[in-house]
């Protein structure tokens, strides 16, 4: 089996191709990227020394895909990750538009051409902006827990005390990369109708670990760690200054046990789409985060801007125990484990920030 995952050589795309590598002994895999991101020569070259194909190319362009080997699965990692992506005057929305939806299409003819499976990897922000805002939630400690009068054991609407569900609103608004992933995963669905393509669809929370970028899109818990450690400036955004936004966490290797099974015993039984997250005992508030590094680095003074930024949102907690019913999948690094791991790559790579951020 020859798997292609496009995005290789970033954080989750390279995460995954080691894991794969060494978690299956009948499986090549080969890798598409095209090299824009900083940090990116890291990863490709110990791609390279693991034995991993690469291959130079964008997914916006169909002709850089019509030179790649044939595959028998396409695990899509490549996407513009910034929910402020195509807004704040860094990428254009066309930019955002063809990378995330139109490279998507590109990746699923090519399914249909191969007979090849398709494996995406989707994100959280593919809920409802006004829904998510409107969760109810109330400060305890230093973090905001959803309020008892909504939550019971299922309510309707795809909010219980375990998160948010795959049942949840998608109405827009969702942010043009939130609607852009949505409308991915509905064309994959389409197309796994209409040209018996095998179609998953993982929709993940925060994903972290060492050697991610250092951007802040990238993912939070990460930049956050490594910020603090190199003693730059940092603020709570939003809901007041006070930094109880909560969102949850997941090791990008976790990923790893869920996708084997995708990959080498797919059941049609199977929902297409599933959440996969850390879920409520890995979740953390900024304000919890903050205290977790002032133990580990020292203090360091966080400013507050008060000021509300558009798709904020105060409490976002994935329910993935439909992945566990159907795959038997659950988390298994901890919080702790997490954060200890960014730490001590940050201690040993004290120039990450620069190296890895536009």
């Amino acid at each position: 089996m020859r798997i292609l995952i496009t995005g290789i050589c970033g954080f989750v795309g390279s995460t995954l191709a080691f894991g794969l590598k060494e978690a299956t002994s009948n499986c090549e895999v080969i890798g598409l990227d095209n090299l824009v991101r900083p940090g990116s020569e890291r990863n490709r070259a110990e791609l390279r020394r693991h034995g991993i194909r690469l291959f130079h190319g964008d997914i916006r362009n169909p002709s850089d895909l019509e030179s790649l080997p044939r595959c028998d699965w396409i695990l899509d990692a490549a996407a513009n990750p910034s929910v402020l992506a195509g807004v704040d005057g860094k990428t254009s929305s066309r930019q955002l538009i063809e990378h995330n939806l139109i490279g998507t299409v590109n990746l699923l003819e090519m399914a249909r051409n191969c007979r090849a499976g398709f494996l995406m990897l989707s994100t959280s922000r593919v809920y409802s902006i006004r829904d998510l805002a409107a969760i109810p939630v109330k400060a305890k400690g230093n973090r905001f827990e959803l309020t008892a009068a909504r939550v019971t054991d299922r309510t309707p609407g795809g909010l219980s005390a375990r998160g948010v569900a795959e049942n949840f609103s998608t109405d827009p608004p969702l942010s043009l990369y939130g609607s852009s992933k949505r409308a991915s995963e509905i064309l994959a669905c389409e197309y796994a109708e209409a040209f018996d393509v095998p179609v998953w669809i993982n929709r993940c929370g925060v994903l972290a670990g060492a050697g991610q970028f250092g951007k802040i899109d990238q993912g939070i818990f990460s930049f956050w760690i490594h910020s603090w450690r190199a003693k730059r400036n940092l603020k709570y955004i939003g809901f007041n200054g006070t930094g109880y936004q909560v969102r949850d966490c997941l090791h990008a290797s976790d990923l790893l046990p869920l996708i084997v099974q995708q990959l080498q015993r797919p059941t049609a039984k199977a929902p297409r789409i599933v959440n996969v997250s850390g879920g409520i005992d890995h979740s953390a508030s900024l304000r919890q985060l903050s205290a977790w590094c002032e133990q580990r680095f020292g203090k360091l003074q966080i400013a507050a801007d008060k000021k509300a930024r558009p798709f904020d949102v105060p409490w976002l907690v994935l329910d993935s125990s439909m992945a566990q019913r159907t795959w038997k999948w659950q988390p298994h690094t901890s919080l702790e484990s997490i954060w200890s791991e960014i730490a001590d790559h940050a201690e040993q790579n004290p120039n990450w920030l620069d190296s890895t951020a536009d």
